[in-house]
């Protein structure tokens, strides 16, 4: 008689477990601790990469590329920069592998991609200098093999009309003696039909190699495919039920867009597989929050293949993990008075760090930024931003700023890129003195949403939120901190999301403190405080919520 296998215990934990902003997760387990890295886009510090012991509380742990030596994307085009890092760890140390593009496009033929590694002794860093590998092509990722040699994967741009551009993945030895990429690159996988394939990631069980790439393209057609070998240079075969996941034939499903995946083991043996997904309002919708990050758990039989647990293909948004000993981290307070010695880890900016671009914390409390470009810049923008949630949430802030004419603002805004926003800003008008307005970009067109800007007077601070309510968000103010007035009509949440904005960017919502001078007098806006709250749904748990079975 066969033995069946021992019962493990599991846990019920809500999909996404990284809600908002968080694509393109790397996982790895390092003993006990669990690491995931996340593309970061063109928002600064590059990557981010959370910490776990349970695999359902995750903390922000660290942002390691933080200073102009390892990252500078100044000028990068809207959702260039931090392409799908890949973070592993060797025994010795971790390696991060990042991508800085620096310029793309749907219809562009070229991409400049640069492919760089950093690497530190702890996930804290001190991270090293980063050391340039190659930019044939993107979503790059270091394999550590079990005699030692290190290999290195990325997809190949083909940018040859007529050629299918999603080339083959790559693979070349790196050298870390040398610091560099060496010997013979040669393409070990052209994708199924599927296609578009990218984002590899090299594993070894059992004897094989498995080979997990993404394909389908980023949208509703996104799929993770799994292919194996006996040996690193192929060939590989495609798992028998490929796709491994995928969404694609089940628009009413709640989780959508699987795709781009990682995967790691628990100390007793069993498998997890980190993916990206899109919550759409409505089915096949826009997804305002952008891609985030979701779990689902494997059954990998020794020297078979690996399926989802939950059998089929689909993505669960209430999905069986391994049931470990919980670690809950501290909740981050929901006010920051910026009183600190530097910005707290949830906030950005963009492109390049927050002193390149006129942001300092004042003495005592307070985060001052100095006017500089519009916010359609691409260059030199006074914004610090933190990613939106939640669709059922809201951002206050208390703002001093005097604007001596119409081309100094500062204000409050839900940023999606360069080309769409809604601002709610202070500024001087010849009539109204100093006053409030909404302004907005869309796809590229500018807008001011009140036939007149609302006089707040000449000085003392203005309090302003944004607050979203499910599908829709709107802004208010107040001159007094104590009476609340509602400022323009609501706006639809799904206008900041790559759906509405062409399929140009793979970001998602922030929230905005954010200073312009367009006429170079460098006019400075304090802000006081700010506070991020969110408040739960009836309609069930909020994600990475957890329920025992």
């Amino acid at each position: 008689m066969t033995a069946r296998p021992p019962t493990r215990e599991t846990v019920t934990v809500t999909n996404p477990v990284l809600p908002g902003f968080h694509p393109d997760p790397s996982i790895l387990r390092v003993g006990t601790d669990y690491y995931l890295a996340t593309s970061t886009f063109q928002w600064y510090p590059g990557v981010a990469i959370y910490h776990s012991r349970d695999l359902i509380h995750w903390r922000l742990a660290a942002r390691p590329l933080d200073r102009l030596t390892q990252l500078d994307m100044r000028g990068n085009a809207d959702s260039g920069g931090i392409w799908a890092p890949c973070l592993s760890h060797d025994g010795e140390q971790f390696h991060l592998i990042y991508t800085d593009v620096k310029s793309w496009g749907i219809n562009e033929a070229f991409k400049d991609s640069h492919n760089y590694l950093t690497t530190a002794p702890g996930i804290d860093g001190p991270w090293s200098e980063p050391v340039y590998m190659n930019s044939s092509g993107f979503d790059p990722s270091l394999f550590h093999d079990d005699d030692g040699r290190k290999w290195f994967l990325n997809m190949v741009w083909d940018h040859r009309p007529g050629r299918n551009p999603f080339a083959g993945i790559v693979l070349q030895e790196y050298s870390p003696a040398e610091g560099r990429l060496v010997g013979p690159r040669e393409i070990i996988f052209t994708g199924t039909d599927l296609k578009v394939t990218e984002g590899p990631h090299i594993y070894r069980k059992d004897g094989w190699y498995y080979l997990l790439t993404a394909e389908g393209g980023t949208s509703w057609e996104h799929a993770v495919t799994l292919a194996r070998s006996r040996r690193l240079h192929g060939p590989y075969e495609v798992h028998p039920q490929n796709p491994l996941i995928t969404a694609v034939d089940a628009p009413h499903l709640p989780i959508q867009k699987p795709g781009h995946a990682s995967l790691t083991d628990t100390p007793d043996g069993q498998w997890i597989m980190a993916h990206l997904c899109g919550r759409p309002l409505t089915p096949r919708g826009e997804c305002p929050l952008g891609r985030e990050t979701a779990l689902q758990a494997l059954e990998w039989p020794e020297g078979d293949w690996p399926t989802l647990a939950q059998g089929g293909h689909h993505p669960a948004a209430q999905a069986q993990l391994p049931a470990l000993p919980p670690h809950p981290w501290p909740e981050v307070p929901a006010r920051d008075d910026f009183s600190g010695p530097a910005l707290n880890p949830e906030w950005m900016t963009l492109r390049a760090p927050p002193e390149v671009l006129g942001v300092s914390l004042a003495e005592g409390g307070g985060l001052r930024l100095r006017g500089a470009e519009s916010l359609m810049s691409r260059h030199r923008v006074s914004l610090v931003g933190r990613r939106l949630q939640s669709l059922h949430a809201r951002l206050r802030t208390s703002l001093d700023f005097v604007p001596e004419d119409f081309q100094q603002m500062a204000g409050l805004s839900a940023y999606y890129d360069s080309r769409n926003w809604v601002y709610l800003r202070v500024s001087h008008d010849e009539v109204a003195g100093r006053s409030l307005n909404v302004t907005s970009c869309e796809n590229g067109v500018y807008r001011e949403h009140l036939p007149q800007d609302v006089s707040i007077g000449d000085t003392g601070p203005v309090t302003l939120e944004v607050t979203y309510d499910g599908p829709t968000f709107r802004f208010g103010y107040s001159t007094d901190g104590v009476a609340w007035h509602p400022i323009g009509e609501p706006f639809s949440a799904g206008l900041l999301s790559d759906e509405h904005c062409g399929g140009l960017s793979f970001t998602g919502t922030f929230l905005a403190l954010t200073c312009q001078d367009l006429s170079g007098r460098g006019q400075t806006a304090t802000f006081h405080w700010a506070e991020y709250t969110e408040r739960r749904p009836q309609d069930g748990p909020a994600p990475g919520q957890t329920t025992l079975p």
